[in-house]
């Protein structure tokens, strides 16, 4: 198969599971090395997500707040605001692995993993949201993390430092703080949740781990220093991201590949314990 080609076609369906589908007859032939990789193939540019077609897209301020942890639509909407970050996820890997061309082909395995892990992550949720008689498209979402890809299609070093090293990172921040709500809510339908909440924030920190290789990999190539070059371009895609004071899960981070110097410039402390 022509790699670039046939990643393309899996980026750009607009069905979950046709894309799904699509995705694991890709992966196959990927694990076989069953591909040639032309380089001369030039990425689409996105203009619009993937999603745009059959979901609600609002702004962020118009999406109520996660707050009702005990009642059956609070318990929906938690389930589908996640899965939607992981459906965005899929697809910010497949971009990354269909995008930047002449890597090594350990950055195309590490991104198709990354891929093959949201999907499964997406899929998870959803089998948790049908138990409730829900499903991905009841609420209406945002389009962020399309936009962090938008912003960053240009440019290797900025897609890695934006991406995986600042809104999957903010994930490892996000998913203990819900998963302590749960946890003051139990029950047994929020036990579920947890679990599967557990085994993402698990491979989460694998995902950061892989964005942060890649990220400073990029970094040597352009001959630039990795700490103030991250503070840099996180400011210029997310603006006043390192003047606020960032709440972090330290050893989740640290795990990651974040040094103490960089976790301490991020939430504004002084110490990294």
């Amino acid at each position: 198969m022509d790699y670039f080609l046939e990643l393309e076609d899996v980026l750009l369906t607009f069905s979950p599971h046709e894309k799904i589908e699509k995705f694991r007859t890709f992966y196959d032939k990927f694990s076989k090395d069953d591909y040639i990789m032309d380089n001369s193939y030039e990425p689409v540019f996105h203009k619009e997500p993937s999603y745009s077609s059959f979901l609600n897209v609002v702004k962020p301020m118009k999406l109520p707040k996660i707050s009702n942890f005990k009642s059956i639509d609070g318990k929906k909407y938690l389930i589908h605001t996640i899965m939607h970050i992981e459906y965005s996820a899929i697809d910010l890997a497949l971009d990354a692995a269909l995008r930047f061309k002449n890597l090594p082909k350990q950055y195309y395995k590490d991104w198709l993993e990354v891929a093959s892990d949201e999907i499964r992550h997406f899929l998870m949720l959803e089998d948790l949201l049908s138990q409730l008689d829900g499903k991905y498209g009841d609420y209406p979402v945002h389009k962020n993390l399309f936009e962090a890809l938008e912003k960053t299609q240009d440019n290797f070093l900025k897609r890695m430092a934006a991406v995986p090293r600042y809104l999957e990172a903010n994930g490892l921040d996000q998913n203990p703080k819900i998963m302590e709500k749960l946890n003051s809510n139990k029950d047994e339908f929020n036990e579920k949740i947890l679990e599967v909440l557990k085994i993402i924030l698990q491979e989460e920190v694998d995902h950061v781990r892989k964005g942060d290789i890649w990220y400073k990999f990029a970094c040597e190539l352009e001959n630039v220093e990795p700490e103030e070059t991250y503070l840099k371009i996180i400011e210029e895609v997310f603006p006043g991201s390192t003047t606020r004071k960032m709440d972090l899960n330290f050893s989740a981070r640290k795990e990651a590949g974040f040094s103490c110097d960089e976790l301490k410039k991020l939430s504004k402390k002084e110490n990294c314990s």
